[in-house]
């Protein structure tokens, strides 16, 4: 049985909160659209989540952070969702073990459908009711609210990619019209001076806590490469022996690719001497001209280190991208798949800043001089994060474009690779 759902259209620029709200609920329902029932309940690896639990999630983050303390007289949909489809928040209680997410057969899917329904018509209420002005603790929540569904927008394709991807019979998930071949072009070099400015959002709209506070930090001189490694340049490192020769890689690095027996990307495989992938699209020949997606930190630092160049830092990356709009491959034109760079007419010109593949960074995850998180539950929504992980940027052809910023920080362990994410390289 498909789940249908009641719209597959997003709102059209919607300017309430309330319409933001309602327009953002619809498209993680709209992403949905072409799945069966039983897609919905696997969980095919620990580090991902069955598309149901990420529905249910979504809609706990509302029940529990808005209407469960700010709406009187709400009654949940279900006294024990608040333990099952809770994440990590550790003074809300205890959470069901993430690993066995997809263990459990009930609550069906029907039922987390109608858990949404339920919570969407109480918070619509509620929203009509209250408007909430823009500084308010609730509508500073209702936000936050509105961007973690964004986020597990984003992870829904990421997770349900590799679920697809364990079947031999390789699903299509959305059917993409075949594009005519491009030519990336040359890598070439935009250059900046060295330069002591600021960093971190200074604006009046809404960012996460880890992109503040705002503060000075000095950068040397440096180039940014104006488009992303291809897939045909990330192939000329794999026959140059890339995954076999130590010096290329970091230490633990090296223990990883050899204990996970990595040899390509995640997801590509060679048939009779040609590198297929597998995408949202299906089995595909892998194109040479489009970005490299699907690499770790480890393999984005052992490729810089052949080429005899490094990543950029997250100040440099950001410097940059100061001078391009938030604009690119970004989840509304409906792409699901990275998409080669146009060849630019000025060599200094930046391409692929914003979407196609979150981009890494040679930066630890930390937080800013001067960072705390905030009061309350949400403040365990990214500090406690800061260790062991690495900053990437720009987004993905996964990312809502009123989502990402010059200053967003997306974080993931070394080892990760089945989220959307490739190379810019700098020197």
């Amino acid at each position: 049985m498909k789940i249908t759902t009641t719209s597959s259209k997003r709102c059209a620029s919607p300017t309430t909160l309330s319409d933001r709200y309602a327009a953002a609920r619809r498209f993680s329902e709209t992403l949905c659209e072409t799945l069966e029932t039983e897609d919905f309940v696997i969980q095919s690896m620990p580090e991902a989540s069955p598309t149901r639990w990420h529905l249910a999630h979504t809609t706990w983050f509302f029940e529990t952070m808005v209407l469960r303390e700010h709406s009187t007289g709400y009654r949940p949909f279900h006294p024990d969702f608040i333990y099952l489809f809770n994440s990590y928040y550790n003074r809300i209680g205890d959470q069901f073990p993430r690993p066995r997410r997809g263990l459990l057969s009930r609550p069906t899917v029907k039922e987390i459908f109608a858990y949404r329904k339920h919570v969407d018509q109480h918070m619509r209420s509620f929203l009509d009711q209250v408007d909430p002005a823009p500084s308010s603790d609730i509508a500073r929540t209702v936000e936050i609210g509105l961007n973690h569904e964004q986020q597990h927008q984003e992870l829904m394709l990421t997770d349900i990619k590799h679920v697809f991807s364990c079947n031999p019979l390789f699903p299509v998930y959305r059917e993409r019209v075949v594009e005519a071949k491009a030519n990336s072009g040359r890598l070439r070099w935009a250059s900046y001076a060295e330069n002591l400015r600021e960093f971190g959002y200074g604006g009046d709209g809404f960012c996460y806590d880890n992109e503040q506070p705002r503060h000075r930090a000095f950068v040397h001189a440096y180039e940014l490469a104006t488009r992303l490694v291809t897939n045909g340049e990330f192939m000329a490192f794999i026959a140059d022996d890339g995954y076999e020769r130590p010096e290329q890689w970091l230490s633990e690095g090296w223990a990883t690719i050899n204990a996970q027996g990595w040899h390509a990307p995640l997801y590509w495989t060679k048939i009779d001497d040609t590198w297929w992938h597998y995408t949202l699209a299906g089995l595909r020949r892998v194109d040479p001209n489009e970005p490299v997606c699907h690499v770790s930190y480890f393999e984005a630092d052992a490729y810089a280190r052949w080429s005899g160049l490094r990543l950029p830092t997250e100040y440099e990356w950001e410097t940059a991208s100061m001078d391009c709009s938030v604009e690119g491959n970004l989840v509304d034109r409906l792409r699901f798949h990275p998409a080669p760079s146009v060849e630019p007419d000025v060599n200094a010109t930046l391409t692929q800043m914003f979407g196609d593949v979150w981009e890494w960074t040679a930066s630890q995850y930390l937080g800013y001089p001067g960072y705390q998180p905030p009061p309350g539950p949400v403040g365990e929504y990214n500090g406690k994060f800061m260790c062991n992980q690495f900053v990437l940027r720009g987004g993905s052809f996964a990312t809502s474009p009123d989502h990402i910023r010059h200053t967003y920080r997306n974080f993931f362990p070394p080892d990760a690779r089945w989220q959307f994410s490739g190379i810019r390289l700098a020197r």
